[in-house]
Order: C-alpha cells, then sequence, then structure tokens
C-alpha cells in the first residue's frame, strides 16, 4: 500500500507542478526531476496516508492560480477580508502531526485542561472539560509548525505551516479544556520541504492569524477595533470573521467563530507604508515599557532585517524621551523627540485606544504593540496589534482614565511624558474629540453590532462545548448589550473629559 501511494504522490507532484501557471514552478518538474525523486524518497508515512485519502477527490492542480497561489499578485482584501460575510476555512492536518501538535502544547504548558484534568484531546474523540489548574507560566518559546492543507471555496493550499499561537490566550483556553486555539498560518514555511509550493501565497498574503476570541463572548471585539484604528488614519491589520473547521483524523469538527488577521509584518507595512524595507520590532518584556534605564535588544524583537544587529532607531527613542530639558526646554525637547518619533501617530493612536478602552496593551503591559521606521520620514511610527480585550468596561486590569490620572508616568513614559506637555495634551485632546465625534459615535457604533450580530450569531450559537467560551447561547446577545452600552457610556466619559 505505502508504495502505491508514494507513486500517487510521484504523479501528483508532476501533474501539480506541470499545470501550474507559475513558469517558476513547472521549470522545475523539467529541469529538476531528482528533486521530485527526492522529494518521494524522504516522504512519511503521514504523507502516505494523505495521499490515499485526497488524492482522488480533493487534489485538483488547476486551482493553483497566479491569483490565488502565488508571490507575484497582490494582496486582494476584497476576498480574504470581506465585511458582511462570514466565510469558512477548513485546516486538514493528519492525525500523527495533529498529535505531535498536542504534545509540543503539553510540554509547554502542562496537560490539557490542566492537572487530573483527564484525557487529552488526542483523535479518539472530543477534547476533556474543565478548568485548568495553576497560573500562566512565561514561555519563550513558540509551539510547533507542521505541514497541512487549508481548503477555501474550493480550492486547496498544500503543505501549509500551521500552528497554534497566543500567549495568555493560548494558555488560558488550554488550561480551561478548550480545543478552540488559535492559528498561526504561514503558506510557505515548508517551502524547503516541498519545493513545489516555493513562494505559496493566499490570495497575496504570506501569513495569516486565526484569533479564537477568547474572553470575548460577541467574538466582535478584535475584528471592531481594528477597523476603527484604521477609520481614525492609523496603521492597523485588517479583519474578518470565518468559521473554522479542522480534520485532524476523524473528518472535519467545527472549531468555531475566529477573527482571521493580517499580519504586520507580512502585508501591513507593505501596503499602508510607501516602503516596507524599514526595521519592524514587536517589543515584549520590561524594555517595552520604555521607563529609564530599561532598553534591552532582546525585547525589542525584529521582525524585519534581522540580520543587522543595528537598534540605534530605539536608543535614540530612549535618549530623546529621557533628555534632560524635557521640562526645562520643552520646545527643543519636542523638536528632537520628532526626529526619531512619530509623535502624531502616537497620540491619535493613544487617543483612540484610550477612548474605546483596552487593558492589554501599553500603559499597563509591555506588549502588544509594534514600531515600524519608516523610511519615508525616518521616525518610529506606532501599529496597534491583538485588540480581543479592547471595547469593554470591567476587566481585571483596568484601562487607562482619559486624563490617565492611574498612571504612573516615570514606567509608562511614552505616555505621561507626552501628557504632561502643554502642546502634546492639546493635540491629544483634539483626537479624542474627533474619533469621538466622527468615528466612534453612539448611533455608528450600535448599527454597527445590530448588524454585526445578526451576522454572526448563528456561528456563535452553533459552537460545541469543548469547542467554546459561551457558557449558553443567551451569552452572545449579552456580549453584544455589553458593547452598546459601552459605546454609550464612552461617549459620557469623553464628554466629562473635555467639558
Amino acid at each position: 500500500m505505502k508504495k502505491v501511494s508514494l507513486l500517487l504522490l510521484l504523479a501528483m507532484h508532476f501533474t501539480f507542478l506541470t499545470s501550474c501557471s507559475d513558469d517558476d514552478v513547472a521549470d522545475a518538474v523539467v529541469d529538476d526531476v531528482e528533486t521530485t525523486e527526492e522529494v518521494v524518497e524522504e516522504t512519511d508515512d503521514d504523507d502516505a496516508d494523505y495521499v490515499e485519502t485526497y488524492a482522488d477527490s480533493d487534489f485538483d492542480a488547476t486551482d493553483w492560480t497566479d491569483l490565488t497561489h502565488t508571490k507575484s499578485a497582490d494582496p486582494n482584501f476584497d476576498v480574504v477580508f470581506e465585511d458582511n460575510t462570514v466565510k469558512r476555512l477548513d485546516l486538514v492536518i493528519t492525525e500523527d502531526r495533529w498529535q505531535s501538535m498536542l504534545d509540543d502544547m503539553t510540554s509547554l504548558y502542562g496537560e490539557f485542561g490542566g492537572t487530573g484534568a483527564g484525557a487529552g484531546p488526542g483523535a479518539g474523540g472530543p477534547p476533556a472539560g474543565g478548568q485548568g489548574g495553576g497560573g500562566l507560566v512565561e514561555i519563550d518559546e513558540d509551539p510547533i509548525f507542521v505541514p497541512g492543507e487549508v481548503f477555501f471555496e474550493d480550492k486547496e493550499w498544500y503543505r501549509v505551516g500551521l500552528r497554534f499561537k497566543g500567549n495568555s490566550s493560548l494558555q488560558s483556553s488550554w488550561s480551561a479544556g478548550i480545543l478552540k486555539l488559535s492559528f498561526k498560518l504561514d503558506f510557505d514555511e515548508f517551502e524547503d520541504e516541498y519545493p513545489q509550493i516555493d513562494n505559496q501565497r493566499f490570495y497575496g498574503f504570506k501569513k495569516l492569524s486565526l484569533k479564537n476570541n477568547y474572553n470575548d463572548k460577541s467574538m466582535l471585539r478584535e475584528k471592531v477595533a481594528t477597523d476603527l484604528f484604521r477609520e481614525a488614519g492609523l496603521a492597523s491589520s485588517h479583519a474578518s470573521i470565518y468559521e473554522v473547521y479542522v480534520d485532524h483524523g476523524d473528518g472535519p469538527e467545527y472549531f468555531g467563530v475566529y477573527t482571521l488577521i493580517e499580519e504586520v509584518d507580512d502585508t501591513v507595512i507593505d501596503t499602508q507604508f510607501s516602503d516596507n524595507d524599514g526595521n519592524l520590532y514587536k517589543p515584549d518584556g520590561d524594555g517595552a515599557s520604555f521607563a529609564d534605564g530599561s532598553f534591552s535588544e532582546d525585547v525589542f524583537v525584529k521582525k524585519t532585517n534581522e540580520d543587522e544587529a543595528d537598534y540605534s532607531d530605539i536608543e535614540s527613542l530612549f535618549a530623546a524621551l529621557h533628555a534632560d530639558n524635557r521640562t526645562t526646554d520643552p520646545e527643543a525637547w519636542r523638536a528632537n523627540l520628532e526626529t526619531v518619533f512619530d509623535t502624531e501617530t502616537f497620540l491619535n493612536y493613544l487617543a483612540v485606544n484610550t477612548v474605546i478602552q483596552n487593558w492589554d496593551t501599553y500603559g499597563r503591559m509591555t506588549h502588544n504593540y509594534f514600531l515600524y521606521n519608516n523610511p519615508d520620514t525616518e521616525t518610529l511610527s506606532w501599529i496597534p496589534w491583538d485588540n480581543n480585550e479592547a471595547l469593554q468596561r470591567g476587566n481585571q486590569e483596568g484601562s487607562l482614565a482619559l486624563d490617565f490620572s492611574d498612571l504612573n508616568d516615570t514606567e509608562w513614559p511614552l505616555i505621561g511624558y507626552l501628557y504632561e506637555d502643554a502642546t502634546y495634551k492639546a493635540k491629544y485632546d483634539s483626537y479624542v474629540q474627533e474619533f469621538a465625534n466622527n468615528v466612534f459615535t453612539v448611533s455608528g457604533m450600535q448599527a454597527e453590532y445590530a448588524a454585526y450580530s445578526s451576522l454572526v450569531e448563528p456561528y456563535a450559537t452553533a459552537e460545541v462545548e469543548g469547542y467554546t467560551f459561551l457558557n449558553s447561547s443567551a451569552d452572545f446577545q449579552a456580549a453584544i448589550s455589553e458593547l452598546n452600552s459601552h459605546v454609550s457610556e464612552r461617549a459620557a466619559a469623553v464628554s466629562n473629559y473635555l467639558n
């Protein structure tokens, strides 16, 4: 049986490549038959099983086109991030590879569902229930990638890199026995092992994130928040609502409602800036607070130009921010700061983020933002990230007050020092008023919530135990009601603050 499967794989490989519209991929067949033979020789049992299962019905090389699968295509936002619809995405992972993902999670975070929670979420049945025990642990290592297939609108993407993703949300979901985990998708992660998918793209996107809407029973906050940032004129990821099915050996299982997120280091800097060659950082750790003396290269993780050990732009920002003339000569301090930091963008971001409320971001947490050294201006520009904890009032850490009276200035100087400066405070206030008056209006947001809730509710209430954060179907509408109340409360808070 294995011999037959390997022959099928070889035939599929030739059919797939020679029928592709991408000339480079097709040339690989003609010019390098040995590469194909090596792929077959190195094929493991998982590949053989995959061929037996999917070769006849699901492998159709004609679905590989320039516009859908190749690097030559521009990102198609209309297809991938279409509003006013819930699209379906299917992930297919062999049983053994799925088990390796679960084993890796166990090694990182402990037993699924917490100690003594029972059997883990293997291929033989649904995940164990119950709440996980213990607190969150510091983990610097990402979960492992495995190759799998992605199906979308009758097309297939091959050997896509798939892994679980997240930080506290991933740990908390795993510990609670919820298998609705977030995924990272990288469409050419395994191109070295499988040269037939060289530079594979998903409608122009190399990487995407599927967020599980942890701690968000409305399943809308990530989507709405990213849109609000862009409507306010800020660089921000696109997002869209998807229903996700995963086949890890027993056929497609409904994993629930996810939010598909555009990756900053993929297409955000490529499409929302004129040049994507600048340094992109994803800070995480104590130094990401920008407190005096806290700079560390390890904290400012580079996502571009990783081979260049040059952090002078970040160090210049630290130096300008903490310069001695901040209070003695504020005009000179501002002029120097603005040569290295896009203060207008940051103040606009700060206004939006504080109006909508978000506890899991700068000012409370030392993560969930990017800094991009925009080659056009040679200044570091702020890009928000990870908004599932936005648009809510009562939360564990508490969101910042509009006047930052609850902020320690020296611990969070990018906020504290700029707000203390009269010129910057006036700009911040104007951004608050503009956003509240023109974007985050009560009537507009409540109409948007009503439309999205009608769209998403059938998919949200179809989630099943072990794959949902809802305790009952009523939880969804209760969460929508909270969003409606929240925007009214924020309008009143903005009015009180400005008056």
